[in-house]
């Protein structure tokens, strides 16, 4: 029986079960490492605008144009939205970009990426290679700043609008409310007693603003000033926003495995591995947009519009086919105040988009749909995007160019509140990609690429070179040392390193940890923990041969008054690996997130895995004397 046996096992044995999980760890350490042997493949990942797909019509004329241009294409494959395009040599994917985005057209993103050529047996098993970071991949770093004064600006703006809708709904007399050019909001009354009782409803209201009470000759002013904490507040809102938008644009050129996180009160950095387009992933990620609803001009004719006749409260418009719409020139309400959006089905099974408002934007869409009810609205994308010159080799950015976009024109059926559906859509798809629109159209404020640094694959090879080359020289030196010097369990200790470099490899690939220049030295230094661990037992073994104990018994003693040792030293350094991966960032990041994962598995390896073929050796054998 595997587990029923209670008898006295003889000394340096293992129950059975023990064996078997010793077994399943080898067999999953080099299982799961072997898509790193199968390498990557430069490719081409295409894609259509608004995450359409390209057609199997267009992909047959590329490859007719590839082969006339003696580019040799490796694989061709279709991986859901994506087309993906193998090529043999980076010299053939690099002219083959060119070509292909030519034939495409602007609005398809053509990216060049570096695809695993795992086989499909092992990836339909899970097994997939790990994942490097951009040290030793190539790719791009930017770091870019929010353009912080706008977005300050952009917030004064929208309470100078709030305060008129207060001021309207409690019928208070005012003359003008609207942002000062130097900061602040101001708010001009008549009377001293309007003033007052505005003064009263904006201060219950607007808790995070300061009020003044001036007079400016007969006029009465309120002038409202952000506080320390709304200012802080709006900065972090402008960083977390702009953060969530960068992440969907970064999707669109189909990175792997981007980083983008924030940098100090008003950067972002944006790394992306694989990546070698620079001008593209600069286009889309210096591209700014923002979201407006509008209500569509039914009064005027377009086609007396498009004539020249322009009614003076109303602007032409283009929806995403290129047909003119007239709307009105009044905001109904931005995009600053979604905070979700949904696909889904309404109750006659037709596809919609669920919107949900904030509490402000809930209100302001509440009072603007009872007096629309029956009247078509429209979604308005607006994206300012900078186009890139080539001189003397630089790519330099134009002047930013504003973009307008009617996304969608719906009829509202009924009283909207901070929750809607825009209905009329043709497609659950479009519905879908309505919805990601709205999610990430919102920018709260530009931003500017204030650092950029592009490693170029072969760079990353060289790395990666360089740092296989000094792991495999020390391991190498380690596993020559404990040969020589400890015979047998020599051996015992270099398969229990080389199961536990397997280990680190396979989980860090089957979690998607990246691994970076620093974690490679993180596993050099995790190896030498290993062997350490086992020059410990050994030495205690010889401590008790020494003394005249007995091989078998030497052995036993070995390892059990050894482990308090290896325990304790490995918990405290995998505290401080804790510490490292919780509080450091960039190449120390990276080092902790290997040396993490290395330490449980070299205490199993050193403690289970390499006592387990101990006992497979000398357990139940009577032993005169053993070399070590």
């Amino acid at each position: 029986m595997l587990f029923g046996n209670t008898a006295p096992r003889p000394l340096n044995t293992y129950p059975k079960w023990v064996y078997v999980i010793v077994a399943l760890a080898m067999f999953y350490a080099i299982f799961y490492s072997l898509p790193n042997f199968y390498g990557e493949d430069p490719a081409l990942q295409l894609s259509g605008p608004k995450n359409t797909v390209v057609s199997e019509a267009q992909i047959e004329r590329i490859k007719v144009a590839l082969a006339e241009a003696n580019l040799v294409v490796k694989a061709v494959e279709q991986q859901d939205k994506l087309w993906l395009i193998r090529f043999t040599s980076t010299d053939d994917q690099l002219k083959a970009q060119q070509l292909t985005q030519r034939l495409l057209g602007g609005e398809y993103n053509v990216a060049m990426n570096l695809a695993p050529s795992t086989p499909e047996w092992l990836a339909a098993l899970g097994a997939s290679p790990m994942k490097l970071g951009l040290d030793l991949r190539g790719g791009i770093h930017f770091l870019m700043e929010i353009d912080m004064d706008t977005a300050l600006t952009k917030k004064e703006q929208q309470y100078a609008e709030e305060f008129r809708s207060v001021m309207r709904d409690n019928k208070l007399d005012y003359t003008s409310s609207q942002r000062n050019q130097t900061g602040g909001i101001e708010v001009r009354f008549r009377s001293a007693e309007d003033r007052d009782a505005a003064l009263t409803k904006l201060r219950r209201q607007y808790q995070d603003l300061q009020f003044i009470e001036t007079q400016e000759g007969g006029l009465f002013l309120l002038k409202a000033t952000m506080t320390e904490a709304a200012l802080s507040e709006a900065r972090t809102e402008a960083v977390q926003q702009n953060t969530a938008i960068l992440r969907n644009r970064v999707n669109e050129l189909g990175v792997a495995e981007p980083l983008i996180q924030r940098q100090g009160a008003e950067r972002i950095v944006v790394q992306l591995p694989g990546i070698q387009d620079s001008a593209r992933a600069k286009q889309l990620l210096s591209a700014t947009a923002t979201l407006e609803f509008r209500m569509v001009n039914q009064e005027r004719s377009v086609t007396d519009a498009l004539s020249g006749r322009v009614p003076p409260d109303s602007e032409i418009f283009q929806d995403i086919n290129g047909n003119p719409v007239l709307l009105k020139k009044q905001v109904l309400l931005t995009g600053d105040h979604i905070t979700g959006a949904f696909p889904g089905v309404d109750e006659n099974g037709m596809p919609k988009a669920t919107i949900k408002l904030d509490s402000k934007g809930g209100t302001k869409m509440t009072q603007v749909s009872r007096q629309n009810i029956g009247k078509p609205m429209a979604s308005v994308l607006i994206e300012y995007k900078t186009d890139y010159v080539e001189v003397d080799g630089k790519l330099i950015p134009k002047p930013p160019r504003k973009v307008e976009t009617v996304i969608n024109q719906a009829t509202i059926q009924s009283q909207l509140g901070s929750i809607f559906d825009i209905t009329g859509l043709d497609s659950p798809e479009e519905a879908r990609n309505l919805s990601i629109l709205l999610k990430s159209g919102a920018l709260i404020a530009p931003i500017q690429i204030v650092e950029e640094r592009t490693i170029g694959p072969s760079l990353g090879k060289e790395n990666i070179e360089a740092g296989l080359n000094a792991a495999v020289v020390g391991v190498g030196a380690v596993l020559a040392f404990m040969l020589v010097y400890y015979r047998t369990f020599g051996l015992v200790a270099n398969i229990a390193v080389l199961v536990n470099i397997g280990l680190i490899v396979s989980l860090m690939s089957s979690i998607g940890a990246v691994l970076t220049l620093p974690g490679i030295a993180a596993l050099v230094l995790t190896v030498g923990m290993a062997v350490d661990a086992n020059v410990l037992i050994y030495e205690r073994i010889k401590d008790e041969l020494r003394k005249g104990t007995s091989p078998a018994l030497a052995i036993d003693r070995g390892f059990d008054r050894a482990f308090g040792t290896i325990a304790d030293a490995n918990v405290t350094t995998f505290i401080a690996a804790l510490a490292l991966f919780g509080i450091g960032s960039g190449p120390v990041k990276g080092f902790a997130v290997t040396l993490t994962i290395g330490i449980p598995t070299t205490v199993f390896t050193a403690l289970v895995v390499s006592r387990a073929l101990t006992n497979l050796i000398y357990g139940g054998r009577n032993l005169k004397n053993i070399w070590i």
